[in-house]
């Protein structure tokens, strides 16, 4: 009991000193798009609780990981996929290998107009192939998107990925597949279902979550680059933080044990 204590004061005691520092300019934060949402909720709600700004920049985690090697300069790297991470870190350009701070899932979606029946198992999309209907479908790109890589794993797995190359429609990142899925000029795609969950996106379109045994865990890992001033190291320990965890939770996300923990 007397550790727990010790943690969550030294927790109080940390975040008061983010509240009464000064920055000279928000720090630039690099963040894989699918968390666009969930981390706008987050900041603002950083900003409210301390009076620290920071600045989101929303892109694919590989390039971001390409930008950061060039000497870009972001002070905290939210990847999509933490191999990103493990690999800044063997390049010794950032301050250690990070931390978890979500789980990420897919989700099938289309647009409320779309023919697509939706089911977890992908039988509707099969079946819209099968009749020779399925004319778009969009992922993110596979190369160096995450969530792409992902969503052409399940493809894969369900004997589906050859059947339906053709007919695919890259995004540069999880975000614009998103776009092309819901806003119409798809049937549909496999998209972040923390984007699907949206407001934004809910108004438009239909979506179902799309089982995480069908493809490798989207662990999504965090660090602090070799530029980290105060600031970004005060929102770095506020995303670990309960009203966090809270805001990635209502987005879909699901939490590393750490973090679901409350540690």
């Amino acid at each position: 009991m007397h550790g727990i204590r010790a943690v969550v004061l030294g927790c109080a005691i940390f975040l008061g000193l983010c509240v009464s520092s000064w920055a000279s300019e928000a720090p630039s934060i690099a963040a894989a798009s699918n968390i666009k949402f969930a981390l706008d909720k987050v900041a603002q709600q950083f900003t409210q609780d301390t009076g620290l700004k920071v600045r989101i920049s929303y892109g694919s985690s590989g390039n971001f990981v390409a930008q950061i090697r060039h000497g870009a300069p972001f002070e905290l790297f939210l990847s999509a996929d933490e191999k990103y991470i493990y690999q800044l870190h063997k390049l010794g350009v950032t301050t250690s290998d990070g931390t978890l701070y979500a789980i990420g899932r897919l989700a099938l979606a289309a647009p409320k107009t779309s023919p697509l029946a939706l089911d977890e198992n992908l039988v509707g999309l099969n079946a819209l192939m099968v009749q020779g209907n399925l004319k778009r479908f969009a992922i993110a790109n596979p190369d160096h998107a995450p969530y792409g890589e992902r969503a052409k794993e399940l493809l894969q797995k369900l004997g589906l990925w050859t059947q339906i190359e053709p007919q695919l429609i890259y995004g540069e990142n999880v975000s614009q597949a998103a776009q092309f899925a819901l806003s119409g000029s798809t049937q549909g795609g496999i998209v972040a279902l923390s984007l699907a969950m949206a407001p934004q996106f809910k108004a438009i379109a239909h979506y179902v979550a799309l089982p995480s045994e069908l493809h490798t865990p989207i662990n999504q890992r965090m660090v602090l680059t070799d530029k980290a001033g105060d600031t970004a190291v005060c929102f770095y320990d506020y995303l670990q933080q309960e009203k966090a965890r809270q805001i990635f939770t209502e987005f879909g996300f699901g939490l590393p044990p750490h973090l679901a923990a409350g540690e």
